[in-house]
Order: C-alpha cells, then structure tokens, then sequence
C-alpha cells in the first residue's frame, strides 16, 4: 500500500497584516506554507469585502507556492479569467455562486488552471457529485464564511468523511481541503476524516512572523 502523503497547509492571508502584505506572503511561504490561500469576497455573496485580481498579481512575485484562491463572489465567472490572469492557479467556487457550474470549471480548466468546488456548511454534498470528473479541489467549509476567527462546527466531520468516500470511488486524485475553525485542537480529527489539505488563518499567523514556522508544525501535528 502506497504511504499516505503529507497533509498541505494553505494558510489564509485574509489573516495576515495586509499593511505588509507581500511581506507577509514571503514570510509564510518561508515558514513552510505549501499552498498560499486567497479568500476573496465581494461583500454580496458573503459579508465581507477583501481583495480583487490587482491585489494577486501584485503579490504573485512573493511566492512561488501555489495560489488557492477561493472565489466567495456571485456572479463568479465574470471573475475567473482575471484572477487567472492575475497569477491563481487553482479556483474554487460555490454551486450557488452561478447558474451553471459545469460550465464555469470547464471555463477554469480552460485557462489551464486547477478546479474546485466548494460546500458551504449547509450546502447538500450531492452538489458536487455531478462534477467529481472534472475538478482537482473540494473545499469544505467549516464555518460560514466571510470572516475568519470563527468557531470550527463540529457537524462539518461526518461530511469530511462522506467526502472521502465519495472522492475515493472516483480513483481520482481530487483534494479534500477544509476551511474554518482549523487550529492544532481540530486538525488532527479534520485529518482523521479524511481532508488532505488545511486552511489555516489566526493560527497561522498569530504571534508574529518569528513563530510562523512554529504555528504551522503544530498544525501539522
């Protein structure tokens, strides 16, 4: 049997000091980041209002780990192909960010970038189903999003875990990355269930960037 491969961390820049905020991408990519998560809201289909596709390619010189930028935007494919541009290369969106989702990952798949999908805590896990042939990514959210800091719900664990077995059946290899809530007391059962991936945000960058490297190998156990 194949070893089970690391678990990746994307920590979140939505936490990050957005004064020095290349800064900050650098820091944590030196840190031992994998991945660089982007959230990014448009104030209508999440409350909360972040960054746009300047904000990415200005920061894409600071990093060479992947950009995950998590589209929390409606209408999303008006977007997709400038966050492409900016530098992204994997997109995740919702299933209610649109009305044609199929179409909006073909159109990611187009531009040559990974797909994703994401399941917001009440959104049914069947809505991914249809399009398991076509996506790289499925993100579970674990808070309702829009902001970070808050409390990991701990229903979100049966659905992780159905996931997983869903995405086995499919033999392909599709990430399970789960987004909120995500510090040293839930990473472990999160991993349990099944995720291959974390987004981290406070716990991540809490305490400056001297102990970033130190936040993230307590999230990774």
């Amino acid at each position: 049997m194949d070893p089970k491969p690391p678990v990746l961390l994307a920590p979140s820049i939505l936490a990050a000091d957005f004064a020095r905020l290349g800064e900050e991408v650098a820091a944590i990519d030196a840190a031992g980041a994998d991945w660089i998560h982007v959230d990014v809201m448009d104030n209508h289909f999440v409350p909360n209002l972040t960054i746009g596709p300047m904000v990415v390619k200005a920061l894409r010189p600071w990093s060479a780990k992947p950009f995950d930028v998590h589209l929390m935007v409606s209408p999303a494919d008006a977007l997709v192909e400038a966050f492409a541009e900016a530098g992204a290369d994997i997109l995740s969106v919702h299933p209610e960010a649109g009305p044609h989702l199929h179409r909006t990952l073909a159109r990611i798949r187009a531009l040559g970038k990974r797909a994703g999908v994401v399941l917001n805590p009440a959104t049914p896990l069947q809505a991914v189903e249809p399009v398991l042939d076509m996506v790289d990514l499925v993100l579970v959210m674990s808070v309702n999003p829009g902001f970070g800091g808050q409390a990991f719900i701990e229903g979100a664990l049966p659905r992780i875990a159905a996931l997983r077995r869903m995405i086995d059946r499919t033999g392909r290899a599709i990430a399970l990355e789960v987004d909120g809530g995500i510090g040293p007391e839930t990473a472990a059962s999160v991993v349990a269930a099944g995720a291959t991936v974390l987004v981290a945000g406070t716990a991540a960058f809490r305490g400056g960037r001297e102990a970033y490297a130190g936040n993230l190998a307590a999230l990774r156990g």
